[in-house]
Order: C-alpha cells, then structure tokens, then sequence
C-alpha cells in the first residue's frame, strides 16, 4: 500500500434519497483505516482506505448493517 490507501469500488444497492448516501459516507468513515469515501457512479462508493487496518468485507458488514445490500463491482 502506497500512502494514499488503496481504492475500491463498492456497489451499493437502494442509495435513492440523498439521506441514505449521508448514511453510507458515515457508516464507511466509522471504519477504522478508512481514509476517504467518494460518491462513485449510480449504485457505487469510491474509498479509499489503509489495507493494514480494515479490510473490503469490513467496510460491506457496515453498510448491511444499515440494511443496504452491499459488495464488490
């Protein structure tokens, strides 16, 4: 990893009111290690995060936490 984290794209299904991405930004940047959340495409979150401190599968067990269907494009 290079000091800018590493990126992944999730794929998020029902981000249709502008509430649930707010909800999506705060439950990703509660994860330890994430170092940035970006609004990607439709249906999709950019992150950028610490490989050493959190993992994918950590940030998509947040966000079904909130019931929204998560996992990797």
């Amino acid at each position: 990893m290079n000091r800018e984290g590493v990126r992944v794209l999730i794929g998020v299904r029902g981000l249709d009111e502008e509430g649930d991405r707010a909800r999506v930004h705060q439950a990703l940047a509660e994860v330890p290690g994430v170092l940035a959340v970006e609004a990607g495409d439709a249906g999709q979150v950019a992150v950028r995060y610490d490989d050493r401190r959190t993992t994918v599968m950590e940030m998509i067990r947040a966000l079904r936490r909130l019931g929204f269907l998560a996992g990797m494009e």
